[in-house]
């Protein structure tokens, strides 16, 4: 036998003489320490509801809102508590469920006929459908958690199955940016979605004909508002009425400030621009759907500060018309754009015959890609 110090020396020999003694017949029951105070399984688990969800009876819905494990769902008995089933698989490189989602969820039954128990699911999420619309970008990740060796990029899904995508601005408190308008221009091209640019905060400032003139040459519907004064709120409201909508622009430029207008009741907490820089802060965290009078939803979406495409260098000029009169002049069929020689587009551009703006523009989000 190996020597030991002190205790760990006496304690196997001081075992083997007590059950040799006859004071220890089993040493296994006198050596559980586990109780039934020590072990708490939930109610819930032990329901164990995800193994016949075949059998159970199914409802669908729109995902309207998420909370740790599981997603809030509304269909026409009201709203639903749902877990995620095991058995749930969504396609890959996309987020699984987002809100607009049509979901379709096995509803439990619980033993004691109490639906709106809290502390159980209300049913569990097994399928959804495909997305019709979408409003999406690149998921951001850091170098610490950024896959060397993945090459497909996350689209982060921000809402799903919508009409329409207002896109909301201001010309102060925060300033205008053309550049991020041209970016949510193209993301609602790519969903599928139906532009409409909303200049909120006229009461500051108003923007000029010229900008109109620029803005409008865009293809996109224009609605000057003020949520303060209540200035084209009716308009606004009219317009939206029986359609799905989302709202997204920049932080600080009165996303949650215009529900709160537009949607009685709706009491989005709102806060003031930073003084300093004059740039939003973020209120909204996580998209949220209100209901509009008259019929139809609306969602406000956390505030977008740069908002990333996902598409390559040689699909960007798609999104840029008034490229197309030159492009067949271009001397290379894959030309950037950028600095080829003997590119036509370059080449309008330098006889003032693109608007500076929008070719900077493009030229901008080209280095992102």
């Amino acid at each position: 036998m190996a020597k030991g110090k002190g205790k760990s020396r006496r304690r196997i020999p001081d075992w083997q003489q007590r059950v040799k003694d006859g004071e220890l017949d089993d040493a296994a029951p006198q050596r559980q320490s586990v109780t039934a105070r020590a072990v708490k399984i939930p109610a819930h688990r032990l329901e164990a509801p995800e193994d016949n969800l075949d059998d159970l009876p199914k409802a669908t819905g729109m995902v309207v809102g998420f909370f740790p494990g599981g997603v809030i769902v509304r269909h026409e008995g009201g709203e639903l508590l749902c877990g995620i089933a095991k058995t749930f698989r969504a396609p890959e490189n996309t987020t699984p469920l987002a809100v607009g989602d049509q979901a379709t969820v096995a509803l439990t039954q619980h033993a004691d006929g109490e639906s709106d128990d809290k502390v159980r699911a209300d049913g569990f999420v097994i399928a959804r459908e495909p997305r019709e619309t979408l409003l999406a970008r690149p998921q951001p990740t850091s170098g610490k958690h950024q896959d060397l060796y993945k090459t497909e990029t996350f689209r982060k899904v921000i809402v799903a199955n919508m009409d329409r995508l207002l896109i909301v601005v201001s010309l102060r408190q925060p300033k205008l940016r053309r550049g991020l308008i041209d970016r949510f221009l193209i993301a609602a091209q790519r969903g599928e979605l139906e532009p409409l640019l909303v200049i909120n905060k006229v009461d500051l400032a108003r923007p000029d004909d010229k900008l109109l003139e620029e803005l409008t040459a865009r293809d996109i519907g224009i609605h000057l508002c003020s949520a303060t004064t209540g200035e084209g709120l009716a308009e606004l409201t009219e317009h939206l009425k029986g359609s799905t909508c989302v709202l997204a622009g920049p932080s600080g430029v009165g996303k949650s400030t215009l529900i709160n207008a537009i949607v009685p009741g709706a009491e989005v907490q709102t806060r003031k621009v930073r003084s300093k820089d004059q740039r939003g802060r973020h209120t909204t965290s996580a998209a949220s759907v209100y209901n509009l009078p008259g019929g139809g939803l609306i969602v406000d979406t956390p505030g977008i500060r740069e908002l990333g495409m996902d598409l390559t260098a040689q699909e960007l000029p798609w999104y840029f018309p008034e490229f197309e009169p030159f492009v067949a002049d271009c001397r290379f069929n894959d030309c950037t754009h950028s600095h080829e020689p003997n590119c036509a587009v370059i080449a309008a551009f330098e006889n003032g015959q693109l608007d500076p703006r929008r070719f900077e523009s493009y030229l901008r989000i080209l280095e992102t890609l």
